[in-house]
């Protein structure tokens, strides 16, 4: 991909903007795992489609609606249905080609996380009523509902590694393969602050931790022979004391390297095996709440939005701006390098 707009404060780094982006924050954003079609999730009760282009330009495809804020997507593993849940308290599931929308699955409170097991033909759903849920897409009723020590935060999936963390700090893995009702192993967060992500490693050895402290922790499940192999480091962070939430983390579907979004509006690309940063980007003005690749990892999605990290005080309806950005993802941001001596 070759594209280059014009440079704004919402787009120092020159990325491709979406037309038609929602017109409230944006809270998930998923791209197909068989074609380059993008989903976002918003705080305007939409899920939104869009058709990216080889030349970056996307073009909106469709869109369905929930009954509150929505928070969280996955895609069906054949690319053909787009899950979607938030603060209606349901799940539902969107066919693409007859554009029906369905309700799968429900919590008594708000659903923050969701991942569709490919190989299990499931849905798991983790909610803020403390409980996180497997669902068989033919049965309205959960297979098998695991209270959660907390309300669940963040949620990963990369088969058969299922890691869930919540408030208070919480980490429950599940090995979904063989025992998906029964936790594997649970521990306390190795970062001091509340969890704002999770995503598993690609060889699902471990996960990487994102925390509100501008932080994150690489973990492995299994205690490593190298005990230097679990770490923590610091980023998004300001001059001075300014310290800033990491949002997001994605992992590039290639090279294993991974990117984080944060709240001081910039997005990094990272080698936990060297321990290095690969390339540091540009801060927006606004903060960065979302970010996935795309299937072959030439292209990095991430939105600019408010993400409440400084409560409603902080939020302004009527000046706030909205967008979803591409970054055409250059080899030498991703690819693992040397470290310098």
């Amino acid at each position: 991909m070759a594209f280059r707009a014009s440079p704004t404060s919402h787009n120092p780094n020159n990325d491709f903007e979406v037309s038609q982006p929602p017109t409230d924050g944006v809270s998930s954003l998923n791209f197909s795992p068989r074609a380059n079609l993008l989903v976002a999730t918003s705080w305007d009760s939409q899920v939104r489609c869009w058709d990216v282009q080889q030349n970056g330009q996307a073009i909106p495809k469709a869109s369905q609606t929930h009954q509150a804020p929505v928070l969280c997507s996955a895609w069906h593993g054949d690319g053909s249905k787009i899950f979607s849940a938030g603060c209606d308290n349901q799940a539902k599931m969107w066919d693409l080609q007859s554009n029906q929308q369905q309700q799968v699955a429900a919590h008594d409170a708000p659903i923050r996380r969701m991942a569709y097991i490919s190989e299990l033909n499931m849905l798991v759903t983790g909610g803020w009523d403390r409980t996180l849920r497997y669902w068989d897409l033919r049965s309205p009723n959960a297979v098998h509902v695991h209270q959660l020590p907390e309300r669940c935060y963040a949620l990963s999936l990369n088969f058969p590694l299922l890691v869930v963390g919540t408030a208070e700090r919480h980490i429950e893995i599940f090995n979904v393969q063989t025992a998906p009702q029964q936790v594997y192993k649970k521990l306390v967060s190795p970062l001091k602050y509340q969890t704002r992500c999770i995503t598993a490693f690609p060889n699902r050895t471990g996960y990487l931790v994102g925390s509100i402290e501008g932080r994150v922790a690489v973990h492995h499940v299994e205690d490593p022979s190298d005990p230097k192999a679990n770490f923590t480091f610091k980023c998004h962070r300001g001059d001075g004391n300014h310290i800033y939430s990491v949002n997001d983390i994605a992992f590039h579907p290639r090279y294993g390297t991974f990117a984080t979004v944060g709240s001081d509006g910039a997005y990094n690309f990272w080698d936990k095996d060297t321990k290095q940063r690969l390339k540091a980007m540009q801060a927006a003005s606004q903060p960065i709440p979302t970010c996935c690749f795309n299937g072959d990892g030439s292209i990095l999605a991430y939105a600019v939005s408010y993400d409440w990290t400084r409560g409603a005080s902080e939020h302004n309806p009527t000046t706030a701006k909205n967008y979803i950005m591409l970054h055409a993802v250059q080899e030498n941001e991703v690819k693992s390098k040397p470290r310098k001596k």
